[in-house]
């Protein structure tokens, strides 16, 4: 398999605007961004080519308040001295075949998709053009690929897009579907540590034990190089889970609605820094990593 030149940066998201609205979170203020993306964001524009210059195209299709996102968004790259900041509101699959859409993702430095409800995300680009035009722009070109939230969800070939935190550990509760398969053989989940979503990456894993589960946690990211190499980035944890030396569960036994029962799934923990090596399923930890007025430095050694 060919080794993408492009780069692909997850991001775990801060508050899902999406399809989980909670009742206390109010749209109508959409700093719930945070812009743990100073850092996060600033590493996006570093890692572009053309840097502060760089072309940005930001693809809003998972969210359901796109104009506030959108606000949102051009402000704080603005924040970061890029100007050159688009929208891509694309709300179907007919929107998808706009040529000057079309266009614009051929001529972009950087595409970021946004928060929401990731099965919008590979229900409107699934077997579209400007689906395969990003995937061989990724392949091919210094190109960034990035998503947050949903739009970081949905950036694997395998996309988990429904179960509760509560009763993901009982058979039928969590739902797999094809993702837009930017990297294989990972799952994504996000909020991760918000929400305690450790029980729908333990059963994902469970249930396709080949493939590493990555649990993004808030302020937390992965910039993924050559296809397989992952850095850790923001200030947040990364949990991943390794099923490959799973020695036995019940989960193709017991009847839809009962608990499941896995024996001996590894997770590692993920910081600031610190990488893994998805080619030889070994992480790195960076063991000094100061901190200067809150400000994560990695250290020389």
């Amino acid at each position: 398999m060919s080794v993408p030149k492009g780069k692909l940066i997850i991001i775990g998201g801060a508050v899902d605007m999406g399809s989980n609205i909670s009742a206390q979170e109010n749209i109508l203020q959409p700093n719930y961004i945070k812009f743990f993306e100073t850092g996060i964001l600033k590493r996006i524009i570093t890692e572009s080519t053309h840097q502060e210059g760089s072309k940005i195209e930001v693809i809003t299709t998972a969210s359901q308040i796109p104009e506030l996102v959108s606000t949102e968004y051009i402000s704080a790259f603005n924040h970061l001295n890029v100007t050159n900041v688009n929208i891509l509101d694309i709300r179907n699959r007919e929107d998808t075949a706009n040529k000057e859409y079309l266009q614009r993702i051929r001529e972009a430095d950087v595409v970021m998709f946004s928060g929401g409800d990731q099965l919008r995300l590979s229900a409107i680009f699934g077997g579209t053009e400007f689906l395969q035009i990003l995937k061989k722009r990724y392949k091919n070109e210094h190109f960034v690929i990035a998503g947050t939230s949903a739009g970081a969800a949905a950036a694997s070939a395998h996309m988990i897009y429904r179960g509760s935190s509560n009763e993901a550990l009982i058979k039928g509760h969590v739902q797999i579907t094809a993702g837009l398969g930017f990297i294989d053989s990972v799952f994504v989940d996000t909020h991760f540590v918000q929400r305690g979503r450790i029980g729908r990456l333990l059963y994902a894993v469970a249930s396709n034990p080949g493939i590493l589960g990555i649990g993004l946690g808030e302020d937390a990211g992965l910039l993924i190089t050559e296809g397989s190499m992952m850095e850790a980035i923001g200030s947040g944890l990364i949990i991943l889970v390794d099923g490959r030396n799973m020695v036995e569960t019940n989960i193709y036994d017991v009847e839809i609605g009962a608990p499941v029962s896995i024996e001996n799934l590894k997770v590692h923990v993920m910081s600031i820094y610190d990488k893994y090596d998805l080619l030889q399923n070994k992480l790195l930890i960076k063991k000094i990593v100061k901190v200067e007025d809150g400000v994560f430095i990695k250290a020389d050694k």
